[in-house]
Protein backbone atom coordinates (compact mmCIF):
# COMPACT_ATOMS: atom_id res chain seq x y z
CA UNK A 1 0.00 0.00 0.00
CA UNK A 2 1.41 3.40 -0.90
CA UNK A 3 1.31 6.46 2.12
CA UNK A 4 1.07 9.89 0.88
CA UNK A 5 0.59 13.02 2.88
CA UNK A 6 -1.55 15.94 2.29
CA UNK A 7 -1.36 19.08 4.50
CA UNK A 8 -4.33 20.66 5.77
CA UNK A 9 -3.15 24.71 6.81
CA UNK A 10 -6.29 25.66 8.70
CA UNK A 11 -9.77 25.32 9.83
CA UNK A 12 -11.45 26.07 6.79
CA UNK A 13 -9.23 23.75 4.41
CA UNK A 14 -9.85 20.92 7.50
CA UNK A 15 -13.93 21.89 7.46
CA UNK A 16 -13.95 21.87 4.03
CA UNK A 17 -11.90 18.66 3.19
CA UNK A 18 -13.37 16.51 6.11
CA UNK A 19 -16.51 17.71 6.45
CA UNK A 20 -19.02 17.95 9.14
CA UNK A 21 -18.27 14.29 11.64
CA UNK A 22 -15.57 13.95 8.91
CA UNK A 23 -18.84 13.24 6.37
CA UNK A 24 -16.40 14.12 3.70
CA UNK A 25 -13.36 12.34 4.65
CA UNK A 26 -15.58 9.03 4.30
CA UNK A 27 -17.15 9.47 1.15
CA UNK A 28 -13.25 10.85 0.10
CA UNK A 29 -12.50 6.97 0.94
CA UNK A 30 -15.18 5.27 -0.45
CA UNK A 31 -15.68 7.23 -3.81
CA UNK A 32 -11.49 6.96 -4.45
CA UNK A 33 -10.97 3.49 -2.48
CA UNK A 34 -8.24 5.21 0.05
CA UNK A 35 -7.69 4.85 3.72
CA UNK A 36 -7.13 8.55 5.04
CA UNK A 37 -5.20 9.06 8.29
CA UNK A 38 -5.55 12.27 10.05
CA UNK A 39 -3.14 14.28 12.44
CA UNK A 40 -4.45 17.17 13.86
CA UNK A 41 -2.06 20.05 15.14
CA UNK A 42 -4.14 21.87 17.73
CA UNK A 43 -1.69 24.57 18.30
CA UNK A 44 -1.50 26.06 14.18
CA UNK A 45 -5.41 24.87 13.94
CA UNK A 46 -3.65 22.58 10.86
CA UNK A 47 -3.50 18.86 10.29
CA UNK A 48 -1.67 15.86 8.21
CA UNK A 49 -4.03 13.89 6.21
CA UNK A 50 -2.16 10.63 4.97
CA UNK A 51 -3.32 8.62 2.16
CA UNK A 52 -3.05 4.44 2.18
CA UNK A 53 -4.08 2.47 -0.84
CA UNK A 54 -3.15 1.65 -4.69
CA UNK A 55 -0.93 3.86 -6.21
CA UNK A 56 -3.79 4.80 -8.68
CA UNK A 57 -6.33 5.10 -6.33
CA UNK A 58 -4.36 7.51 -3.72
CA UNK A 59 -3.13 9.91 -7.02
CA UNK A 60 -6.81 9.97 -7.78
CA UNK A 61 -7.15 11.08 -4.29
CA UNK A 62 -5.06 13.50 -4.06
CA UNK A 63 -6.21 15.05 -7.14
CA UNK A 64 -9.32 15.42 -6.14
CA UNK A 65 -8.51 16.97 -2.86
CA UNK A 66 -6.26 19.26 -4.62
CA UNK A 67 -9.27 20.39 -6.95
CA UNK A 68 -11.60 20.86 -4.56
CA UNK A 69 -9.19 23.19 -2.60
CA UNK A 70 -8.34 25.32 -5.60
CA UNK A 71 -12.22 25.62 -6.42
CA UNK A 72 -12.54 26.75 -2.88
CA UNK A 73 -9.82 29.51 -3.21
CA UNK A 74 -11.01 30.17 -6.66
CA UNK A 75 -14.33 31.25 -5.30
CA UNK A 76 -12.81 33.53 -2.70
CA UNK A 77 -11.47 35.77 -5.23
CA UNK A 78 -12.62 39.02 -5.51
CA UNK A 79 -13.58 40.61 -8.33
CA UNK A 80 -10.49 43.57 -8.33
CA UNK A 81 -8.25 40.64 -6.84
CA UNK A 82 -8.32 38.83 -10.17
CA UNK A 83 -9.62 39.24 -14.08
CA UNK A 84 -12.43 37.21 -14.72
CA UNK A 85 -12.13 33.81 -14.80
CA UNK A 86 -13.53 31.65 -18.08
CA UNK A 87 -14.90 28.43 -16.88
CA UNK A 88 -12.84 25.58 -18.19
CA UNK A 89 -14.95 23.35 -20.99
CA UNK A 90 -15.19 20.09 -20.03
CA UNK A 91 -13.16 17.70 -22.30
CA UNK A 92 -15.30 15.62 -25.33
CA UNK A 93 -18.18 13.20 -23.58
CA UNK A 94 -17.47 14.40 -20.23
CA UNK A 95 -20.81 15.34 -18.43
CA UNK A 96 -19.81 16.38 -15.05
CA UNK A 97 -17.13 17.57 -12.69
CA UNK A 98 -17.52 16.05 -9.82
CA UNK A 99 -16.90 18.16 -6.42
CA UNK A 100 -14.06 15.60 -5.36
CA UNK A 101 -12.24 16.35 -9.27
CA UNK A 102 -14.07 12.82 -10.74
CA UNK A 103 -14.89 13.27 -14.82
CA UNK A 104 -18.59 11.76 -15.14
CA UNK A 105 -19.58 10.64 -18.34
CA UNK A 106 -22.02 7.58 -19.77
CA UNK A 107 -19.70 4.49 -19.85
CA UNK A 108 -22.18 2.02 -22.54
CA UNK A 109 -24.48 2.61 -25.12
CA UNK A 110 -27.89 2.65 -23.45
CA UNK A 111 -26.10 5.45 -20.82
CA UNK A 112 -25.84 7.25 -23.29
CA UNK A 113 -28.98 6.78 -25.03
CA UNK A 114 -30.13 7.85 -21.81
CA UNK A 115 -28.54 10.45 -21.48
CA UNK A 116 -29.09 12.04 -24.80
CA UNK A 117 -32.56 11.44 -23.99
CA UNK A 118 -32.72 13.43 -20.42
CA UNK A 119 -30.92 16.54 -22.64
CA UNK A 120 -33.20 16.35 -25.21
CA UNK A 121 -36.72 15.20 -24.19
CA UNK A 122 -39.35 16.32 -20.93
CA UNK A 123 -39.92 13.37 -19.67
CA UNK A 124 -37.64 9.84 -19.64
CA UNK A 125 -38.28 6.81 -18.16
CA UNK A 126 -34.75 4.54 -17.25
CA UNK A 127 -35.97 1.02 -16.06
CA UNK A 128 -33.43 -1.61 -15.71
CA UNK A 129 -31.27 -3.63 -12.71
CA UNK A 130 -29.42 -2.54 -9.87
CA UNK A 131 -26.65 -0.69 -10.76
CA UNK A 132 -26.80 0.20 -14.39
CA UNK A 133 -26.64 4.26 -13.37
CA UNK A 134 -30.38 5.41 -13.30
CA UNK A 135 -30.77 7.46 -10.96
CA UNK A 136 -26.61 8.60 -10.49
CA UNK A 137 -26.56 10.20 -14.19
CA UNK A 138 -30.39 11.79 -13.69
CA UNK A 139 -28.54 13.02 -10.52
CA UNK A 140 -25.41 14.24 -12.60
CA UNK A 141 -27.74 15.38 -15.20
CA UNK A 142 -29.76 17.19 -12.61
CA UNK A 143 -26.72 19.22 -11.55
CA UNK A 144 -25.64 20.02 -14.70
CA UNK A 145 -29.05 21.67 -15.53
CA UNK A 146 -28.57 23.72 -12.18
CA UNK A 147 -25.61 24.76 -12.76
CA UNK A 148 -26.20 26.07 -16.52
CA UNK A 149 -29.62 27.87 -15.11
CA UNK A 150 -31.76 25.37 -17.18
CA UNK A 151 -33.85 24.99 -13.74
CA UNK A 152 -33.99 26.88 -10.29
CA UNK A 153 -34.56 23.58 -8.14
CA UNK A 154 -33.92 20.16 -7.97
CA UNK A 155 -36.98 17.99 -6.56
CA UNK A 156 -35.99 14.50 -5.61
CA UNK A 157 -38.98 11.91 -4.61
CA UNK A 158 -39.48 8.17 -3.82
CA UNK A 159 -42.14 6.26 -2.99
CA UNK A 160 -42.69 5.12 0.71
CA UNK A 161 -43.06 0.93 0.71
CA UNK A 162 -43.06 -0.37 4.13
CA UNK A 163 -41.46 -3.46 5.28
CA UNK A 164 -42.92 -4.33 8.91
CA UNK A 165 -42.55 -1.00 10.70
CA UNK A 166 -45.16 1.90 9.90
CA UNK A 167 -44.01 5.01 9.85
CA UNK A 168 -45.79 6.51 12.33
CA UNK A 169 -44.08 4.15 14.80
CA UNK A 170 -41.24 4.81 13.43
CA UNK A 171 -39.22 8.11 16.41
CA UNK A 172 -38.41 11.60 15.13
CA UNK A 173 -39.86 14.00 12.47
CA UNK A 174 -40.95 12.70 9.14
CA UNK A 175 -37.32 13.82 8.00
CA UNK A 176 -36.40 11.51 9.88
CA UNK A 177 -38.41 8.81 9.45
CA UNK A 178 -37.86 8.91 5.52
CA UNK A 179 -34.37 8.97 5.68
CA UNK A 180 -33.25 5.60 5.52
CA UNK A 181 -35.79 5.15 2.53
CA UNK A 182 -33.94 8.48 0.43
CA UNK A 183 -30.59 7.84 1.74
CA UNK A 184 -29.51 5.97 -2.05
CA UNK A 185 -30.61 9.82 -3.76
CA UNK A 186 -28.35 11.09 -1.38
CA UNK A 187 -25.41 9.09 -1.49
CA UNK A 188 -25.41 10.13 -5.16
CA UNK A 189 -25.51 13.76 -4.80
CA UNK A 190 -23.18 13.70 -2.08
CA UNK A 191 -20.69 12.14 -4.43
CA UNK A 192 -21.10 14.73 -6.68
CA UNK A 193 -21.64 17.89 -5.05
CA UNK A 194 -19.85 17.20 -2.17
CA UNK A 195 -21.55 16.96 1.78
CA UNK A 196 -20.85 20.48 2.67
CA UNK A 197 -22.65 21.66 -1.10
CA UNK A 198 -25.46 18.75 -1.01
CA UNK A 199 -26.13 20.40 2.86
CA UNK A 200 -26.11 23.73 1.64
CA UNK A 201 -28.26 23.73 -1.10
CA UNK A 202 -30.70 21.31 0.81
CA UNK A 203 -30.57 24.27 3.64
CA UNK A 204 -31.68 26.77 0.73
CA UNK A 205 -34.09 24.73 -0.95
CA UNK A 206 -32.76 24.52 -3.72
CA UNK A 207 -32.83 20.39 -3.51
CA UNK A 208 -35.69 19.15 -1.93
CA UNK A 209 -36.15 15.57 -0.85
CA UNK A 210 -39.56 14.36 -0.24
CA UNK A 211 -41.84 11.29 0.12
CA UNK A 212 -43.73 10.31 -3.08
CA UNK A 213 -47.19 11.04 -0.90
CA UNK A 214 -46.53 14.70 -0.35
CA UNK A 215 -46.47 15.34 -3.92
CA UNK A 216 -50.11 15.60 -4.44
CA UNK A 217 -51.46 18.81 -5.18
CA UNK A 218 -48.29 20.81 -6.06
CA UNK A 219 -47.41 22.22 -9.31
CA UNK A 220 -43.42 22.08 -9.71
CA UNK A 221 -41.93 24.78 -12.04
CA UNK A 222 -38.35 25.51 -13.39
CA UNK A 223 -37.48 22.03 -11.42
CA UNK A 224 -35.73 19.29 -12.75
CA UNK A 225 -37.55 16.39 -10.88
CA UNK A 226 -35.88 12.91 -10.65
CA UNK A 227 -38.88 10.15 -8.80
CA UNK A 228 -36.84 7.23 -8.16
CA UNK A 229 -37.56 3.31 -7.28
CA UNK A 230 -40.62 4.10 -9.37
CA UNK A 231 -41.68 0.51 -9.79
CA UNK A 232 -43.41 0.40 -6.02
CA UNK A 233 -45.82 3.37 -7.34
CA UNK A 234 -49.40 2.46 -7.56
CA UNK A 235 -50.75 3.51 -11.16
CA UNK A 236 -52.60 6.14 -9.40
CA UNK A 237 -49.60 7.35 -7.87
CA UNK A 238 -47.38 7.23 -10.98
CA UNK A 239 -50.28 9.43 -12.59
CA UNK A 240 -50.58 11.93 -9.61
CA UNK A 241 -46.67 12.30 -9.58
CA UNK A 242 -46.84 12.93 -13.81
CA UNK A 243 -49.39 15.23 -14.12
CA UNK A 244 -46.77 17.68 -11.02
CA UNK A 245 -45.04 18.74 -13.81
CA UNK A 246 -45.31 22.77 -14.33
CA UNK A 247 -44.02 25.31 -17.13
CA UNK A 248 -39.93 25.22 -17.94
CA UNK A 249 -39.70 21.25 -15.77
CA UNK A 250 -38.32 18.03 -16.69
CA UNK A 251 -38.69 14.78 -15.01
CA UNK A 252 -36.71 11.29 -14.60
CA UNK A 253 -38.47 8.21 -13.40
CA UNK A 254 -36.40 5.57 -12.76
CA UNK A 255 -36.96 1.91 -11.76
CA UNK A 256 -36.46 -1.89 -12.06
CA UNK A 257 -39.48 -4.09 -12.78
CA UNK A 258 -37.82 -6.95 -11.32
CA UNK A 259 -37.52 -5.57 -8.30
CA UNK A 260 -41.19 -4.63 -7.19
CA UNK A 261 -42.07 -4.70 -3.50
CA UNK A 262 -45.96 -3.84 -3.77
CA UNK A 263 -48.36 -6.85 -2.27
CA UNK A 264 -50.01 -7.09 -5.51
CA UNK A 265 -47.34 -6.98 -8.08
CA UNK A 266 -48.79 -6.36 -11.23
CA UNK A 267 -49.83 -2.96 -10.25
CA UNK A 268 -46.76 -1.18 -10.40
CA UNK A 269 -47.57 2.28 -11.90
CA UNK A 270 -44.18 2.16 -13.79
CA UNK A 271 -45.13 -0.50 -15.86
CA UNK A 272 -48.64 0.84 -16.81
CA UNK A 273 -46.82 3.87 -17.31
CA UNK A 274 -44.43 2.58 -19.79
CA UNK A 275 -46.66 0.85 -22.22
CA UNK A 276 -49.39 3.73 -21.84
CA UNK A 277 -47.17 6.59 -22.73
CA UNK A 278 -44.68 4.80 -25.25
CA UNK A 279 -46.24 6.80 -28.19
CA UNK A 280 -46.68 9.83 -26.55
CA UNK A 281 -44.34 12.69 -28.17
CA UNK A 282 -41.83 14.29 -26.02
CA UNK A 283 -41.29 11.16 -23.66
CA UNK A 284 -38.82 8.49 -24.38
CA UNK A 285 -37.77 5.28 -22.46
CA UNK A 286 -34.94 3.89 -22.47
CA UNK A 287 -34.20 0.29 -21.10
CA UNK A 288 -30.87 -0.94 -19.05
CA UNK A 289 -29.77 -4.56 -18.81
CA UNK A 290 -27.31 -6.42 -17.31
CA UNK A 291 -24.49 -5.05 -19.39
CA UNK A 292 -25.35 -1.62 -18.04
CA UNK A 293 -23.84 -2.27 -14.73
CA UNK A 294 -21.29 0.18 -13.40
CA UNK A 295 -20.99 -1.58 -9.75
CA UNK A 296 -18.72 -4.07 -9.24
CA UNK A 297 -17.68 -6.73 -11.88
CA UNK A 298 -19.49 -9.35 -9.41
CA UNK A 299 -22.70 -7.91 -9.62
CA UNK A 300 -23.14 -8.51 -13.05
CA UNK A 301 -22.45 -12.71 -12.59
CA UNK A 302 -25.09 -12.20 -9.24
CA UNK A 303 -27.39 -11.00 -11.76
CA UNK A 304 -27.03 -13.36 -14.70
CA UNK A 305 -26.81 -16.19 -11.79
CA UNK A 306 -30.60 -15.31 -10.17
CA UNK A 307 -32.01 -14.61 -13.85
CA UNK A 308 -30.87 -18.27 -15.05
CA UNK A 309 -32.03 -19.48 -11.98
CA UNK A 310 -35.40 -17.86 -12.44
CA UNK A 311 -35.53 -19.35 -15.79
CA UNK A 312 -35.39 -22.21 -14.36
CA UNK A 313 -37.80 -21.86 -11.33
CA UNK A 314 -40.68 -20.02 -12.84
CA UNK A 315 -43.31 -20.87 -9.96
CA UNK A 316 -40.92 -19.84 -7.07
Amino acid sequence: MEGRKFKLKNREEILLLLGAQDEGLRELERLHRVQVYVRHHPESESADLTLKGSPAAVEKALRALRGALEDFYNARLAPEDARPREEVPLPEGVLFKSHYGDLIRPRTDNQKKYVEAILSKDLVFGVGPAGTGKTYLAAVCALRALRAGEVKRIILTRPIVEAGEKLGYLPGDISEKVDPYLRPLYDAFHALAGPDRFRSLRADQVVEIVPLAYMRGRTLENAFIILDEAQNTLPEQMKMFLTRMGQFSRMVVTGDVTQIDLKEKTRSGLVLAREILKKVPGVKVVNFNAKDVARHALVKDILAAYDGWEREHPDA
